[in-house]
């Protein structure tokens, strides 16, 4: 019993989860798309057959100024565009190229030493054997300036100024306690003549006109602050009431439906002019591979066949029969002319030997030396050893 009842528990878990198994839902929207009305299902296919019929030739034209720009680039702009790169490095960079390196360059050169030879040596010259020992004459005449100055200022003047300093702290602390009890004297006539009448005029005749003062700007405030504050209130009801709902009631009742037709009208023209523009990208590709496959049926095959069937025979016996022999007596003829001119240089190089031999005599054959260095190791054989013992 206690076995069978995990098995019962089991299989009965296992039917409820047959039945608690989620239902197929609908299909998921794609984020970014709002849902359709009648208008622009209306709008669609009228708007998307006009704008294929207005952009089918604008699209033919301007593949086909594309490709004839392309063939004229090849063709035409990029050679011509060369040539003009060629003549303009011609006229404008090879000139100046060669101004400064066969020009310029030389006379800096020769600028630059001509002014170290005038220049820079001369005053390098006059700075080391003239100017350094008169600084050295100098600095040793300001040294002995210097001492003299200071024996004279720790000798004389030292004690002279701490003789005078001494009188002058004696003057100061007599003059020092003169004014301390003068200060005193006004210090005490300065509180009773002048502090203690103006804190009892301050306390007992300012403060109070003050307050009263105070008092009556803030109900001033207060009574200002309370009529505008009316004022306001009245001018932004009568303006609410008079601009501002009439003109949320335009917003909402007539600016806001007329433009979402004007926006669902946009959208719906832009995607058929991007449906159209590719639409009509295919049939220009369709009248374009048609075209070229008429013109290579018309014109490149029948060139073709011409050059394979008639022209290629005819140069293969041309080349046979003309070209090739030609080519041979050519190659014959530079072959002997290339060998009597080695033949006559060797003449010319032989009689100038010639010539230099009667005129300083045999060169001068070089002398071996003996350098005092072992020979190279001779190749072994059988008659011969290299160990001590049977070595000859």
């Amino acid at each position: 019993m206690d076995v069978e009842k995990p098995a019962r528990e089991g299989s009965e878990a296992r039917v409820d989860l047959r039945k608690r198994a989620p239902e197929p839902s609908a299909p998921p929207v794609r984020e970014g798309t709002a849902p359709e009305g009648c208008l622009a299902v209306a709008i669609r296919i009228p708007v998307r057959i006009v704008v294929l019929v207005l952009v089918v030739p604008v699209r033919m034209v301007w593949d086909a100024l594309v490709v004839a720009g392309r063939f004229l680039n090849d063709v035409l702009f990029r050679p011509v565009g060369r040539a003009l790169l060629w003549l303009g490095r011609a006229v404008f960079v090879w000139p100046f190229v060669g101004l400064w390196r066969y020009v310029v360059v030389p006379v800096g050169k020769a600028l630059g030493w001509l002014g170290n030879v005038l220049v820079v040596v001369p005053l390098v010259w006059l700075y080391r054997y003239v100017l350094t020992p008169a600084g050295h004459a100098i600095a040793w005449a300001a040294k002995g300036v210097g001492a003299a100055l200071g024996w004279v200022y720790a000798h004389l003047l030292t004690p002279v100024g701490r003789a005078v300093m001494w009188m002058l702290k004696g003057l100061g602390a007599v003059l020092a306690a003169i004014g301390i009890g003068v200060c005193t004297v006004l210090a005490w006539l300065a509180r009773y003549l002048v502090v203690v009448p103006a804190l009892w005029l301050y306390t007992w005749v300012i403060a109070p006109v003050g307050r009263a003062i105070a008092w009556c700007g803030k109900g001033l405030v207060w009574l200002v602050s309370a009529i505008v504050t009316g004022i306001g209130t009245g001018l932004y009801w009568i303006t609410r009431i008079l601009l501002v709902l009439p003109a949320l009631a335009l917003w909402r009742w007539v600016l806001a439906p007329v433009g979402r037709v004007l926006a669902v009208i946009g959208r719906e023209i832009w995607d058929a002019l991007g449906h159209a523009w590719r639409v009509a990208g295919y049939i220009s590709l369709a009248v374009g591979r048609f075209l070229g496959t008429l013109f290579r049926w018309i014109f490149v095959e029948p060139v073709r066949w011409v050059y394979r069937s008639v022209l290629t025979p005819v140069g293969h016996v041309v080349r046979d029969t003309v070209l090739r022999p030609v080519a041979e007596a050519a190659r014959s003829v530079g072959r002997a002319t290339r060998q009597a001119l080695a033949a006559a240089r060797e003449s010319v190089r032989q009689a100038r030997a010639d010539f230099r031999r009667m005129l300083f005599g045999e060169p001068r054959q070089p002398r071996p030396v003996d350098r005092g260095e072992p020979s190279g190791r001779e190749t072994r054989t059988l008659g011969s050893s290299t160990t001590a013992l049977t070595k000859d």
